[in-house]
């Protein structure tokens, strides 16, 4: 079976040298800044105040903020959701990650295609690349990636990087990926709003419910992925 992953062996000496680059950036970033990250935004009038210390130029302090997590991963992403709404309201609050989620994906997806395969190899095992292989495959290859994306538990930044590497068309892709993880980031938003408010009962027992599908999706999605398979399979089967 051909692998649908598009790579070449023949490595022109700059993407070695960006890749060098890009993986120690993502190594200090990850390494230097997660934890005090982590820390701010498990205070939420401490990040308010830090948000507000720029002034006017807060919202793209936030947004990039968004950004680095859709980038490097390591920055936990439901935190930096919660905390849009905490901020900004819902409304305003998804409006602002949807920004930055729509430009990261748009710099992970780019960044693979040009480091190609070897980037995504050093942040994805090979054995994962090839349970994942058939997804991209066929006419059914969209709307996988809508359900991948769709369900919670899923690492969302890290196949952003792996369909970075497949024929799929980029602006379907980027439609695709922000449809699907609206969801998600309106009801992070809608905690972070009443805990601002102070419904806190609402406000926990949604995060107890996200928290709950979250570890659902974790520790099934392997079990997701096999019976994706198997469907896809019996799909092809059938045309036949």
């Amino acid at each position: 079976m051909r692998n649908v992953y598009v790579h070449n062996k023949r490595i022109p000496i700059i993407n070695i040298i960006l890749l060098v680059i890009f993986l120690a950036a993502s190594t200090y970033i990850t390494v230097r800044y997660t934890p005090e990250f982590t820390r701010i935004l498990s205070e939420p009038e401490q990040f308010r105040n830090w948000v507000d210390s720029y002034g006017f130029s807060g919202v793209f302090v936030f947004i990039s903020l968004q950004i680095l997590q859709v980038v490097f991963a390591a920055i936990p992403g439901e935190v930096v959701q919660i905390a849009g709404g905490y901020l900004y309201g819902v409304w305003l609050g998804t409006l602002y990650l949807i920004f930055g989620v729509v430009i990261g994906t748009v710099i992970v997806f780019y960044a693979s295609r040009l480091l190609g395969y070897p980037l995504v190899k050093a942040l994805v095992s090979q054995d994962k690349l090839n349970r994942l292989d058939f997804l991209f495959k066929g006419q059914k290859a969209l709307i996988v990636l809508f359900i991948l994306f769709l369900l919670p538990g899923l690492p969302k930044d890290i196949l952003s990087y792996i369909v970075g590497l497949t024929p799929v068309k980029p602006l379907k892709f980027f439609t695709i990926a922000t449809v699907a993880r609206f969801p998600a980031l309106f009801v992070s938003t809608y905690i972070g709003a009443n805990l601002q408010e102070q419904n806190y009962f609402i406000a926990f027992t949604l995060f107890a419910i996200s928290v709950i599908l979250f570890l659902l999706g974790y520790f099934y999605k392997d079990r997701l992925i096999d019976k994706i398979h198997r469907i896809t399979i019996s799909h092809k089967l059938q045309r036949r």
